[in-house]
């Protein structure tokens, strides 16, 4: 794991606890339903943001018997447990919302609350900032929005989109709480938590949703199946690329496994010696590459008669079924 990403989520995690202590002291004093819906939301991100420090040191364990390929997946199982989390605080907030809609009360000392939203607007937009420098510098050559939608480290993609929508949701309540200061009808007060409420819902299924295809099995990003395709072509040796495929153990942990077919006259000690340099030449091209397995495509032996080819394939279906 990237240790940017580390740093980013530190920032972020002190910022946070900051603002929750801020927030519901404020909360406390003011009565505010927005406000209340803010001190979930703000305990909810520090909360998950200790899940996914977890995750990291987690997926930093070095490979063992018990976990061949390591433990890079731990990042994913973290991440939707601190998306669920965030999903329950939206919940949460919604319900606080609702019940000022149903019964508004006054808030009180809303200068106060109005304060303390915009000091923790700039706090996050600083971590935001932290955290966009950190995944634009390891993206790579790709566009921001590509690798945003498709990157394997969910880490960073919930810090960044987390920490935007802290900064949306903290204006809503200041907007709430601004018109109740202006009209006296606590009713924006309630609606600005319920409004904050759903939109943390909204975000945490959208990640779920991303890291549901991540805990499945995900392969790797298409340009670089391509570029290990076009690397072992250039081989002589290699005849063609009869099967590629790829799988993520983890952000930084891809699977490659091929299958080739090699040129006439390439004999056994040839392709074992280009398979070793093949292999050696995608994980220097391919950092994220670390384990690679070659074998030569399948062919029928060439005395073997058709029919004999047939019999063999049955025999070998039954023993399966």
């Amino acid at each position: 794991m990237q240790p940017s990403n580390t740093r980013a989520i530190f920032i972020s995690l002190a910022g946070n606890i900051v603002i929750a202590v801020a927030k519901f002291a404020a909360a406390i004093f003011t009565g505010s339903a927005a406000m209340v819906s803010e001190a979930v939301h703000a305990l909810a991100d520090t909360t998950h943001e200790m899940l996914l420090l977890l995750g990291v040191r987690q997926a930093e364990a070095l490979p063992d018997d018990r976990h061949p390929y390591g433990q890079g997946k731990a990042v994913y199982f973290w991440g939707l447990i601190a998306v669920i989390v965030f999903g329950v605080g939206g919940i949460i907030a919604i319900n606080d919302g609702w019940q000022q809609l149903r019964h508004p009360e006054p808030v009180e000392w809303p200068v106060v609350a109005c304060a303390i939203l915009v000091i923790s607007m700039v706090i996050n937009g600083g971590a935001l900032r932290e955290a966009l420098l950190q995944f634009i510098h390891t993206k790579g050559e790709v566009s921001f929005w590509t690798a945003f939608r498709t990157t394997k480290d969910p880490s960073m993609r919930i810090l960044i989109l987390q920490n935007a929508l802290d900064i949306v949701a903290e204006a809503l309540a200041l907007g709430g709480i601004t018109l109740f200061f202006v009209t006296g009808n606590a009713s924006f007060d309630g609606a600005a938590g319920m409004i904050i409420g759903v939109t943390l819902v909204g975000a945490a299924l959208w990640q779920a949703t991303q890291i549901q295809s991540l805990l499945i099995g995900s392969s790797a990003d298409e340009h670089v199946t391509e570029g290990i395709r076009d690397l072992v072509r250039s081989y002589p040796e290699v005849a063609d690329v009869e099967e590629i495929a790829t799988l993520h153990m983890g952000p930084e942990c891809v699977v490659v496994n091929m299958r080739l077919r090699f040129a006439e006259g390439v004999d056994l000690p040839a392709i074992d010696y280009v398979s070793h340099y093949l292999e050696r030449a995608i994980e220097l091209a391919y950092p994220t590459v670390k384990y690679v397995y070659v074998k030569p495509a399948r062919q029928a032996l060439a005395f073997e008669p058709p029919l004999l080819l047939l019999s063999r394939a049955s025999a070998i279906e039954d023993k399966v079924s």
